[in-house]
């Protein structure tokens, strides 16, 4: 699903989302995916583009990728799927169960992730090696 630009889009202030785009970054050899805030201006802006709604608390990632948005698990199974390796493998097995079952346990946890993960005061910040990734 994802193609050379897809971009990542999720919550700067939320543990799970961070921790979610660390692993991105050491399971992505090729480096396909991009990042951004969705509390920053550059995220903003893409959310607008794509016409999302900009939440004042965000409740989903956000994979924009061959000029489409998708979010929630469709968006998770995503880029899982564009991690390839047995990612994929995990990817396929997560899209054989119904989207609104998917949805509603991703729901779920986004609904209880600051209690149950943290959050932070302020968007984490790549290291100089990986800020050109980040838009």
């Amino acid at each position: 699903m994802p193609d050379a630009s897809a971009t990542i889009l999720f919550d700067g202030v939320c543990n799970l989302c961070n921790g979610f785009v660390q692993f991105v970054i050491r399971h992505d050899a090729a480096g396909r995916f991009r990042f951004a805030a969705l509390q920053s201006e550059a995220g903003q802006a893409l959310l607008r583009q794509y016409q999302l709604p900009t939440p004042s608390e965000p409740d989903s990632v956000v994979l924009l990728t061959g000029g489409r948005a998708y979010t929630h698990s469709a968006a998770a199974l995503g880029i899982l799927h564009g991690l390839g390796g047995g990612w994929r493998l995990v990817a396929r097995l997560g899209q054989g169960f119904p989207r609104g079952l998917r949805d509603a346990v991703y729901r779920l946890i986004a609904r209880y992730r600051y209690q149950w993960f943290g959050r932070q005061d302020a968007c984490w910040l790549p290291t100089p090696e990986l800020r050109a990734r980040f838009l």
